[in-house]
């Protein structure tokens, strides 16, 4: 992680603009949350209670930087059937193919991205539930989720084995979020060493070695919200290109607004914004 500072003056009735993407987050007490748009780095947490107004002014892929219709993840179309980052193996890790020299889209990059590290979790968002992440992305992905708990259960040398045990495990426990509860703070508590010691009978026989026996470290995550919303309205950018309100609280990568309208910006990825704050 990149050495943040923690604070960033914020002028009233300043104006930025930039190209969306996820906002980067450091862990803290409470999650400080960044946006890099274009030239400027803001502390988000430092626009809590103040009005904000989010602009859509045209697209621009992730990938090829073009002005083309956002499809998914940040890319047009053509991106989103061609990078290598995007590829399915990264939403389904069992399809991981590197470790037997299978390319997919590009086998250089996903040899690096998919044989390195990577860890089996258990996390607290809404409930509890079962995940994969390289390790490095720890506890990025967790704050991420909005877990407000996460522990590590299994370490694995590849992508393919830490899939292939989520696979087993979501027989058992929930492999999703339901982002609703996660964002009324709807969360039900639950003792993650319990958990991952009842699971082990279910991890396959060759990833039972990888399995973290000892370890207790269950990572607590705050989150900067003042009011969680009771009702939720979510809006995107492609169906409301104008989008205004007092900011409450961020969790996960979801804007919460004062009347229960969230805006996420990670699904809104690849939209050339403009950000006036009042």
């Amino acid at each position: 992680m990149r050495n943040l500072p923690t604070q960033f003056l914020i002028k009233k009735s300043m104006q930025y603009s930039g190209v969306l993407s996820k906002m980067i987050t450091e862990y803290t007490s409470p999650i400080q949350y960044y946006l890099e748009l274009s030239d400027s780095f803001i502390n988000v947490n430092q626009l809590i209670n103040k009005n904000i107004s989010i602009v859509f002014e045209k697209y621009q892929c992730l990938s090829c930087g073009k002005n083309k219709k956002i499809f998914r993840q940040g890319n047009c179309y053509d991106c989103f059937y061609k990078s290598a980052n995007v590829g399915e193996w990264i939403i389904k890790p069992e399809l991981s193919k590197a470790h037997l020299g299978i390319e997919d889209r590009d086998l250089t990059y996903e040899k690096k991205v998919q044989l390195q590290p990577h860890i089996v979790y258990l996390a607290l968002s809404s409930n509890v539930k079962v995940g994969v992440t390289r390790k490095p992305q720890i506890p990025t992905r967790w704050i991420d989720q909005g877990a407000s708990k996460a522990l590590a259960i299994l370490e694995t040398p590849n992508r393919y084995l830490a899939g292939i045990t989520e696979v087993a495990l979501k027989n058992y426990v929930a492999d999703k979020t339901s982002w609703q509860k996660m964002l009324k703070n709807n969360v039900e508590d639950a003792d993650l060493i319990l958990k991952k010691e009842a699971l082990f009978q279910y991890i396959p026989e060759e990833t039972k070695p990888y399995f973290l026996h000892k370890n207790e470290d269950v990572y607590t995550i705050n989150f900067p919200v003042l009011q969680y919303p009771t009702k939720i309205k979510s809006l995107r950018l492609d169906k409301n290109p104008i989008i205004e309100g007092k900011l409450k609280g961020i969790k996960g990568q979801y804007l919460i607004f004062e009347d229960g309208s969230v805006f996420n910006v990670r699904n809104n990825e690849g939209n050339y914004v403009s950000l006036k704050i009042s």
